[in-house]
């Protein structure tokens, strides 16, 4: 960890408690929530809010499925400097992708008042997203759960603090082979797609297994790193199932532990 990172869970004791609460012995733990900027070329390009762990596989995987960057190699260093007020990412890419990152901003930049600026931020929120074609890769009713029950016990922020999101790569034939945890449920997978790229492993092997409900963002990221399943705990927006089906990917929600719903693309799904 950089020098100044604060740490991700801390100890904070309630006003006072309610019911059965009252007897509760040990001071709560409490999740961490720190603004991140991530910086290209010494310009801030987004700040988000997040957990202050994995930061260097956030900036990873953010570049990946913002498309600041097509491969882990584009990304030549990651500093972390810690403010009192927040975490830098100072990310230094190599002169091809800077050099289209710079024009992009400049192609974003427009007179204020035109009426138009809103344009460029929701092409961008309803990007196409690419194919995952690969239909090579199932799983069966049994994986999906013991994906399920493995990402439960992996998630150590989650033990403590019952308030961060997990996201975890299941491979049937390695079981759980990463998870990372966030406040945010867009940083979690973003921390595990930087992550898998840094380790250079193939999302294609695998199912994405996460903790949130499913928005089309979680849908877009799973996209761009070429994950044929996408599991999650709660349900999925209309709009992240047009956005599976579109896109090639296995989508299964309400997975608890006594069952699931699949979306798109059952046939991955073997009994």
């Amino acid at each position: 960890m950089a020098e100044g990172v604060p740490p991700a869970v801390l100890a904070r004791r309630p006003l006072f408690a309610v019911g059965s609460r009252k007897t509760a012995g040990s001071p709560p733990a409490l999740a961490a929530e720190t603004a991140v900027a991530m910086s290209y070329g010494g310009s801030s390009h987004a700040v988000l809010m997040a957990t202050p762990a994995d930061l260097v596989d956030f900036a990873y995987g953010f570049s990946l499925t913002e498309g600041i960057i097509r491969h882990p190699d584009e990304i030549l260093s990651v500093e972390i400097v810690a403010f009192e007020t927040g975490i830098d990412l100072q990310i230094a890419l190599a002169e091809d992708r800077s050099a289209e990152l710079a024009a992009r901003r400049r192609s974003m930049a427009g007179p204020v008042g035109c009426g138009l600026c809103g344009l460029e931020g929701i092409e961008a929120a309803m990007r196409p997203v690419p194919s995952v074609e690969d239909d090579r890769f199932s799983m069966t009713a049994d994986d999906i759960d013991r994906a399920m029950t493995a990402l439960s016990g992996l998630q150590p922020l989650f033990a403590e603090t019952r308030a961060v999101h997990g996201a975890g790569f299941y491979r049937p034939d390695k079981g759980m082979t990463a998870v990372r945890e966030d406040v945010g449920r867009h940083n979690a997978l973003d921390k595990l797609i930087g992550a898998l790229a840094r380790e250079q492993m193939a999302a294609r092997r695998g199912a994405f297994v996460v903790t949130s409900r499913l928005s089309v963002e979680m849908v877009q990221k799973a996209a761009i790193a070429g994950a044929p399943v996408l599991i999650a705990v709660s349900q999925p927006t209309a709009l992240a199932v047009e956005t599976a089906e579109k896109a090639g990917i296995t989508l299964v929600a309400s997975a608890r532990g006594d069952g699931f719903s699949v979306f798109t693309h059952g046939a991955r799904i073997k009994s």
